[in-house]
């Protein structure tokens, strides 16, 4: 699907085809709000449609989104932009079972469906704690969740304890992206040394790492001898023009350093040498991949959830950051090239900790996909809606 395709009111159109399938054909969808939705449900779809030979729809707001090149006849794609059509959609939604990794659910113009019982499934896009990372109530209007780990249980749990909220169902599943990113590591065979790359990733907000010392830190590694690929968060890329126009002034010209304005590619993710980031999810994929600390930048956490300190639970983002990372405060930042350095270095006590981490951290790693897709199977076989 090419983009000369979406002309105006192509949405609309994708909207009534899709409205215009049998009720059979449109039992299972997937909703994909950004580029990244489908790094969470990829698996799933595979294991959904090639294992269990189970018919998805796949319905998105990406224009260019890579689904739309998949060949397999299992698979109904849909655009439908982000504008009313999409709204509309949600509205008249007529189907079982819908799964999305969207937030805030019947808070604001995205609503239930009014005319049908569907029944909405919750996949996490970030293995950090739920109360600290999204808003209030983001997630109150699911039926099921997928959770990644024991945190997200018990989060849930207590959110619905204190809040006096109707339970939903919690299905121990995962982290599909960490699936597929372990995946992915098995074939790559390289010299992280004399590679050299250094991974910046931060998150958003107005005292993120790139607001307050991203320019002195990338001179920093590159006056060392490294190269460098910053990815900004897809926020800041909107929010920070000027930050970032300075940022190519200063090292644009510079043959070391890339700057991401998507997703990093694989070759370059699993052939770099570190992360550094600060309160970024994309932390934890990275770590529990490679097994190799972060270098995270002490400043401090966005927080999105004003009532965070209702739920007693330490945020597991809080809770294990210095055992699978090094803290560095913005002011000590000429430290973080022999930090690099050291991570050359085979440190197997290191390799250690963080696999026993993340198998404390996450259910089911290697097959997410495998106990989603059963359930889900079972959800569309059964009379249940909520």
């Amino acid at each position: 699907m090419g983009f000369s395709l979406f002309s105006l009111g192509y949405d609309w159109k994708e909207l009534r085809r899709f409205e215009s399938l049998k009720n059979n054909d449109r039992t299972i969808v997937f909703y994909a709000e950004n580029k990244a939705s489908l790094n969470h449900f990829k698996l799933l779809i595979s294991e959904l449609t090639e294992k269990m030979n189970l018919t998805i729809c796949y319905v998105t707001s990406v224009k260019d989104d890579l689904m739309f090149a998949n060949k397999n006849r299992k698979i109904k794609t849909f655009y439908i932009g982000d504008g009313t059509a999409r709204t509309k959609f949600f509205l008249t939604l007529k189907t079982k079972i819908l799964i999305m990794d969207m937030p805030d659910l019947n808070s604001f113009h995205i609503k239930r469906s009014k005319i049908y019982p569907v029944h909405y499934v919750y996949i996490f896009h970030s293995m950090f704690s739920m109360h600290s990372y999204l808003r209030k109530g983001a997630i109150d209007n699911y039926d099921t969740i997928f959770c990644v780990g024991e945190h997200h249980v018990n989060e849930i749990k207590e959110t619905e304890r204190i809040y006096n909220l109707k339970p939903k169902k919690l299905i121990k599943y995962g982290f599909g992206r960490l699936d597929t990113l372990l995946d992915e590591k098995k074939p790559h065979t390289y010299n992280l040394i004399s590679n050299n790359l250094v991974l910046i990733v931060p998150s958003y907000g107005d005292k993120n790492l790139l607001e307050i010392c991203g320019i002195e830190l990338i001179d920093k590694l590159l006056k060392s001898h490294f190269k460098v690929l910053l990815r900004p968060h897809f926020r800041t890329l909107k929010n920070s023009k000027k930050l970032l126009d300075l940022i190519k002034e200063n090292f644009g010209d510079n043959p070391n350093f890339i700057l991401e304005n998507g997703i990093i590619p694989p070759d370059l993710f699993h052939r770099s040498l570190c992360m550094i980031s600060d309160w970024s999810g994309i932390s934890l994929e990275y770590a529990f991949t490679f097994e190799r600390p972060i270098i995270f930048i002490d400043v401090p956490k966005k927080n999105l959830n004003p009532n965070v300190d209702d739920i007693s639970l330490e945020p597991i983002e809080i809770s294990i950051r210095n055992k699978i990372g090094n803290v560095v405060s913005p002011n000590n930042l000429e430290d973080i090239p022999k930090l690099v350095k050291n991570l050359e270095k085979n440190d197997h006590d290191i390799e250690e900790q963080i696999r026993s981490i993340r198998s404390k951290t996450v259910y089911n790693i290697g097959y997410s996909a495998t106990v989603g897709a059963k359930y889900i199977q079972q959800l569309m076989e059964s009379n249940y809606s909520e």
